[in-house]
């Protein structure tokens, strides 16, 4: 909230929609100067398992790489906490294509989230993870636990006949030992016989 005054003029030197962009604030990472000014912001918004780069803007683009380094390496950080798989943009910035991101194929334009599909057609893409090989790996990992889940109530099963032949057997020992017991008083004349 402190930036937000520099931001929004940032955004308005920029010609971008300040009104709709203060709604998405929090989305925001910011570069100072070192004297605490707002050089460079870029937006940073999450869907699932994507993220996308928008509205970057400088006050004086002669530091705008040396900003956007700075923001690679948050960009990064964040992506990596959130577990995105992979960034997208329409910056055209050379900066971007340099770090790996590539104009994104057919293919790749149906991965992108639907609230972004109306944004235009000009993508940068870059996979920061294996979709494919995490999505492998999910389905192996919920077939482990299925398997262990039914392993355990197996095994649960198999407790509950345990424990119930265990009861039987305890009970009919008891009744045997009451029977030994009543006998052996009869037997000795503890109790008097009619």
């Amino acid at each position: 909230m402190d930036d937000f005054l520099s931001l929004k003029s940032l955004w308005n030197s920029m010609h971008f929609p300040a009104g709709e962009l203060e709604k998405r604030l929090t989305e925001f990472q910011v570069v100072e100067a070192a004297d605490g000014q707002i050089v460079g912001a870029i937006g940073v918004q999450i869907i699932r398992q994507h993220a996308l780069l928008h509205s970057e803007g400088y006050t004086d683009f002669a530091v705008a790489d040396a900003a956007r380094q700075l923001f690679w390496e948050r960009i990064q950080t964040i992506s990596a906490h959130h577990g995105v798989f992979r960034l997208w943009t329409q910056e055209n910035s050379p900066f971007w294509v340099r770090w790996g991101f590539q104009p994104a194929t057919v293919e790749l334009l149906e991965r992108l989230p639907a609230e972004w599909k109306h944004s235009g057609d000009k993508w940068l893409t870059i996979q920061l993870k294996n979709e494919e090989a995490i999505a492998a790996l999910d389905k192996e990992l919920e077939a482990f636990r299925e398997s262990e889940k039914k392993r355990t109530a197996e095994t649960l099963d198999q407790a509950r006949t345990m424990t119930a032949t265990i009861t039987v057997i305890a009970f009919i020992l008891g009744i045997v030992l009451i029977g030994v017991a009543i006998y052996l008083f009869v037997r000795r004349g503890f109790l008097p016989m009619r």
